[in-house]
């Protein structure tokens, strides 16, 4: 539910990521993904986070910006331009699982930026971490909610509902500027049309070169979990659960 009033300017961090429906293989060096096969597109919590800031855009007036990091990101931050974001920001920069290194980077190419809110995805479809949101949030030193399902805009605040464990939900009210992290399901994500397309070629996206500092992850190696095969039992009813019991007994289950 929104209500008009003043402009809100809203920054939202999108990430180019591949799908999690994608073959996964590690790479030669046994300490990455292999991008041999991968299919890359918005990141799904992202999307929804787009949508709910041009929602509040086309009640309330004001910006949305959209932020990714990435050498290959283009395509996403046009899609978000295509959807009805104004303007994107592309960090050319690779980073790979560390969020630290990540929402430092936002923070340096977002210094500039007037900002009411700052959204993102509850949390990315490749990693989960559901990091760099609220990293930001300290580094700017600004309010954060997590996991939100429903937003209000009001004059000099923003009214979140955000989802608890075991089905409960917690309702805060955080003063401007703040960060929120969306849920989804909190919107419809509206469909890329062809005027939009169209209309994104003519939005500004600038790049803005920035390197982190530091380095807070090390990957000493990356490999597939142990598969175990299924053990398959023979023999007349009697046999059957006889082993079976066995089985139960050794493994303390019984």
């Amino acid at each position: 539910m929104l209500h008009g009033g003043e402009k809100v300017n809203i920054i939202v961090l999108t990430k180019h990521a591949p799908d999690p429906e994608s073959e996964i293989h590690v790479g030669a060096d046994g300490k990455s993904v292999e991008q041999r096969g991968l299919v890359y597109d918005i990141n799904d919590w992202d999307r929804y986070a787009v949508e709910e800031a041009i929602q509040i855009k086309e009640n309330r007036d004001g910006e949305v910006v959209v932020v990714g990091v990435g050498t290959a990101c283009e395509d996403t931050l046009r899609k978000c331009l295509a959807m009805g974001a104004d303007r994107a920001i592309k960090v050319p920069y690779d980073v790979t699982m560390d969020a630290f290194q990540t929402a430092e980077l936002i923070k340096e190419a977002i210094k500039d930026e007037k900002f009411d809110i700052i959204m993102a995805g509850y949390q990315s479809q490749d990693l989960n971490n559901a990091l760099v949101g609220t990293l930001l949030a300290g580094m700017l030193g600004i309010p954060f909610a997590t996991a939100v399902t429903a937003l209000e805009v009001e004059d000099g605040s923003v009214r979140v509902r955000r989802e608890l464990e075991g089905g409960y939900n917690e309702e805060v009210v955080l003063p401007l500027p703040c960060l929120v992290t969306i849920q989804s399901g909190i919107n419809e994500p509206r469909y890329v049309s062809i005027m939009g397309i169209k209309r994104a070629k003519t939005k500004e996206l600038r790049e803005i070169e920035v390197s982190p500092t530091v380095s807070t992850l090390e990957v000493e190696k990356m490999y597939f979990p142990p598969v175990k095969k299924a053990e398959m039992i023979e023999g007349s009813p009697e046999e059957v659960a006889k082993k079976l019991i066995e089985i139960l007994k050794n493994r303390g289950l019984v």
